[in-house]
């Protein structure tokens, strides 16, 4: 290890040292976002309501990781022949989906689901919505989250 050397100098005026989070309503629970936007991920809490669902979705760009806090919940998701397989999360471990892969959570209690992902960006294909929202674009995000 050479003792010499030097870490780079950073400029500290970005430096923020508050704390964070954001509720985001969601007609299946809500979502505490606890990493600002325009980070380069994302960092999210998914409380989801009892027999409530995510919708069935595609995401162009980005790749999600999920870890089960508390409740039940199953991923329906695509596996590696595009069968959808039902996968019942267990608390402790982690499930992560890829660019492309078709996936939903569905709460069987109500649940906590942390999601730490690429940034939230591209357009979420809604394949099947229970609540008959329109695809996530740039745009729609925005206006589902009350942003400008």
């Amino acid at each position: 290890m050479d003792t010499n050397a030097q870490s780079p100098i950073f400029d500290p005026k970005d430096f923020s040292n508050e704390p964070y989070v954001k509720r985001v309503e969601k007609p299946w629970g809500y979502e505490l976002h606890w990493v600002r936007e325009n980070a380069p991920y994302m960092g999210k809490i998914m409380h989801v309501d009892e027999g409530e669902s995510l919708s069935l979705q595609v995401h162009d760009q980005k790749e999600e990781s999920y870890f089960m806090m508390a409740g039940r919940a199953k991923l329906i998701w695509e596996n590696n022949k595009g069968e959808m397989i039902e996968t019942e999360m267990n608390p402790g471990f982690g499930y992560a989906t890829q660019v492309g892969q078709k996936h939903r959570i569905e709460a069987i209690t109500d649940c906590d689901v942390i999601e730490a992902s690429t940034p939230e960006k591209g357009t979420t294909w809604r394949l099947w919505d229970k609540y008959s929202r329109p695809d996530e674009t740039p745009e729609q995000r925005k206006k589902e989250r009350g942003e400008r």
